[in-house]
């Protein structure tokens, strides 16, 4: 929790609160200044497969611990800049290479690790940090920024995400509870019993051992639980990108537009919790096809968003879906696949959601300029939410291959 909520509050969501300080200073358009986001969200993406190969290789400590000194870093060369190549240098490659090799990846591979009976509800307080770092952050950084400056703020933020994610998470951090003489769910090896043993997997919604790397790849279930993640996202990054403009081009206040989307972040929390504690009970692909229809009902109230109720009930039900949602995605690769190498085969399709989710935005700007209206966007969103539930219905724990 410590690490991913530092490198989330610290790098991911500290970018556009810096924005209109430097865009002023230095009078580079918010395009200029957004497409070096863009790139930094690229490089984290497509490094995945790397960042899974050293997690299964070093460990997911040593990713944690050495990504967040390069993203440390990063910060700290972002005090610095004046030309608008520095910044993707610093933030685009150094903050996208501690993205990629010290947040989702290795905190889940490290849950994934630990727990097997209540992994569910560790990886909603593991999300949950990440979210209550994004409602925490961005205000303390504006605070920040206004008493000491947009740089003095880069060189307190480096020095802080340098506490949290290296000193103290590589402090708090073990791979494997096999360091410890444990295994999963922190039960202690007795006389007999495997620390490969698990007794939960004989329930129907997990597999029976883990698979190999080319056995996972080959698997169309895999290939389900990344369509569906990354219509998803695509949909995701389309509505947190869109929102706010729609709602002022319906005529509401800026600050109210915001809100909004600050609501829609608060719920989303609630969304990782209650994730978490239902997923130790129902099927998880029960519970995305649940947390689907939330966020088609919330796009559809978003479409219908002339009056107030319907602006706050978007806010919710989204938030709420997406929430949920996040924390299902790895536990159900874990869930499906086992946890050997649980890091190979999320850094292995990491890109293919990444590459989704920078398109949603794209898309959605393309045909609001040709239609002149959000309108068709939208209902392509809750077109593909819907086409998700659908992949969701057909998701079952694959047999593992004789080979294996």
């Amino acid at each position: 929790m410590l690490a991913y909520g530092s490198i989330c509050g610290n790098v991911t969501y500290s970018f556009g609160v810096f924005l209109p300080s430097i865009g002023q200073t230095f009078g580079w358009s918010r395009s200029m200044l957004s497409s070096s986001y863009t790139f930094f969200l690229m490089i984290g993406g497509l490094l995945s497969p790397v960042a899974g190969l050293t997690v299964a290789r070093f460990g997911a400590r040593k990713n944690i611990v050495w990504g967040n000194i390069i993203a440390s870093l990063g910060l700290l060369g972002m005090s610095q800049v004046s030309q608008i190549w520095h910044i993707y240098i610093f933030f685009g490659i150094m903050c996208g290479v501690g993205m990629a090799f010290s947040e989702y990846l290795s905190a889940t591979t490290v849950i994934n690790n630990w727990f097997l009976q209540k992994r569910s509800l560790a990886l909603g307080f593991l999300f949950a940090a990440g979210g209550a770092s994004g409602l925490v952050m961005p205000p303390l950084i504006s605070f920040l920024i206004s008493s000491l400056g947009w740089r003095q703020s880069w060189v307190c933020l480096a020095g802080f995400h340098l506490l949290l994610g290296v000193v103290l998470a590589g402090f708090m951090i073990r791979n494997t509870p096999e360091e410890m003489g444990q295994f999963r769910d922190s039960m202690a090896l007795t006389p007999g019993v495997s620390a490969t043993t698990d007794v939960a997997e004989s329930s129907s919604q997990s597999t029976v051992a883990d698979w190999s790397l080319r056995d996972a790849l080959l698997s169309p279930f895999l290939w389900i639980i990344v369509a569906l993640f990354s219509l998803l996202f695509f949909v995701y990054l389309m509505l947190v990108t869109h929102q706010v403009v729609y709602l002022q081009d319906l005529g509401y206040r800026p600050m109210l537009s915001a809100q909004a989307l600050g609501l829609m972040l608060g719920m989303s929390i609630l969304g990782r919790m209650i994730s978490g504690v239902l997923g130790l009970r129902f099927d998880g692909r029960h519970l995305v096809m649940a947390f689907l229809g939330l966020m088609i009902l919330g796009v559809v109230s978003l479409m219908n968003a002339r009056e107030i109720v319907f602006v706050y009930a978007y806010s919710v039900l989204t938030g709420i879906g997406f929430g949920g949602l996040i924390v299902i995605r790895p536990n159900l690769i874990g869930a499906y696949f086992g946890r050997t190498n649980f890091s190979r085969i999320v850094g292995w399709t990491a890109p293919v959601v990444t590459i989704a989710s920078a398109a949603g935005p794209l898309f959605a700007g393309f045909l609001f300029d040709r239609t002149d209206g959000y309108r068709l966007p939208f209902a392509i969103a809750v077109a593909l939410l819907f086409g998700g539930c659908v992949l969701a219905f057909f998701l079952r724990p694959p047999t593992v291959p004789k080979d294996s």
